[in-house]
């Protein structure tokens, strides 16, 4: 739809995923660098807002460039939410449950996800793309609102004594985190998860737009209600996260990624659905692994470890939003899925080669 209204190819339309992911990637270590000085519940409740705010001003956009700017502000803000959310856990919950409560939380970002594509599918369909941003700015504005209100003030969490400059502490906490091996290994994973997601989900609009299937906006809109099985079976990987250890449920996730994106190639809308589903709980699953893996593995500055991780995780998407974009001109869907399958097989491949000899560490801990 959007490629019709601003008369913007493919490649460009790719760039309102882009413009999201990169602003998240660069504002990610900053956040949680904030966050370690001040508290978590400040940043989150900050965040939420801003997010909401930006989303609102998105509708007012009168060209593509504007409604890109609104979608980078949305990116900043996001990380504050995301991986401060995330360092909220890991100081909140008892060290044995982190990857249970870590997976609740990835379902609640599932349970979004699904909800604001098919909200601002439908909206979009009946009422226009600016009222798609008016409602779900009204949502998060109202999210904030809440988190503000009911969301309990960390416990588990000290401010710093004697607190280092933010650039140079930034720095030096960056510069120390990717000296982290366990870490890094962590940080790849997480931007192979979401390169896939982002790709998977971005081109299948368009294979589903065009011939045979010639779907609407409301129907594409509503194929994210396969994200909700993530959302019931990730709960459930992150208690075998707990008893397994990260490497090989990563292993378990990626053969389902593959094989999800292999069935997407059947000729048939049910297939896609299904293939969809299975490739999507995979990616979920993983995200939930890495994700535990890095607040456990983090040593000090945990809400940095996590922003970092964050920053990969979306930097992976931004790449995701465009890079099939020329494999999908030569070779359409298929050579799409064969990029997501080749990256899953680098995930697979991390977990066989490095997290296997990563989980002692975290037990340990």
């Amino acid at each position: 739809m959007l490629a019709e209204v601003f008369h913007a190819g493919k490649v460009m339309i790719s760039l309102m995923v882009t413009a999201s992911t990169l602003g998240v990637a660069l504002a990610a270590p900053v956040m949680g660098r904030i966050a370690d000085r001040v508290g978590r519940k400040p940043i989150i409740v900050l965040s939420a807002s801003t997010l909401g705010i930006a989303t609102l001003l998105a509708a007012t956009s009168t060209s593509l460039g504007a409604l890109l700017f609104w979608r980078f502000v949305q990116g900043v803000a996001t990380p504050g939410v995301f991986s401060v959310t995330t360092a909220y856990v890991h100081d909140e919950w008892p060290a044995g449950h982190v990857a249970s409560a870590i997976s609740a939380y990835v379902s609640g970002t599932i349970v979004g996800g699904f909800s604001g594509r098919v909200i601002a599918g439908f909206t979009a369909e009946h009422l226009g793309w600016r009222w798609a941003f008016v409602i779900l700015g009204c949502i998060s504005l109202a999210i904030a609102a809440y988190l503000w209100a009911c969301l309990p003030a960390e416990r588990g969490f000290a401010l710093p004594v004697a607190p280092t400059g933010l650039v140079n502490g930034l720095i030096d906490g960056v510069l120390d985190h990717l000296r982290n091996k366990q870490l890094v290994a962590a940080y790849g994973v997480g931007s192979c998860v979401l390169f896939s997601l982002t790709a998977l989900f971005t081109y299948v609009a368009f294979h589903l737009a065009a011939a045979p299937f010639s779907l609407g906006p409301g129907a594409i809109g509503s194929i994210f209600a396969v994200y909700l099985v993530g959302a019931v079976v990730t709960p459930f990987a992150g208690r075998r996260i707990d008893k397994d250890g990260h490497g090989k449920m990563l292993i378990r996730a990626a053969l389902l990624g593959v094989a999800g994106a292999l069935l997407s190639l059947v000729p048939n809308v049910w297939a896609v659905i299904a293939g969809l589903a299975i490739c999507s709980s995979g990616a979920f699953i993983a995200q939930a692994s890495a994700t535990s893996f890095v607040g456990t593995a983090a040593k000090h500055n945990r809400a940095l470890a996590l922003g970092l991780y964050v920053s990969f995780y979306y930097a992976g998407g931004s790449f995701g939003g465009t890079a099939p974009a020329w494999l999908w001109q030569t070779f359409g869907w298929p050579g799409c899925v064969a990029l997501v399958v080749a990256v899953q097989m680098v995930i697979a491949g991390v977990a066989w080669t490095r997290w296997n000899t990563l989980v002692p560490y975290v037990q340990s801990r």
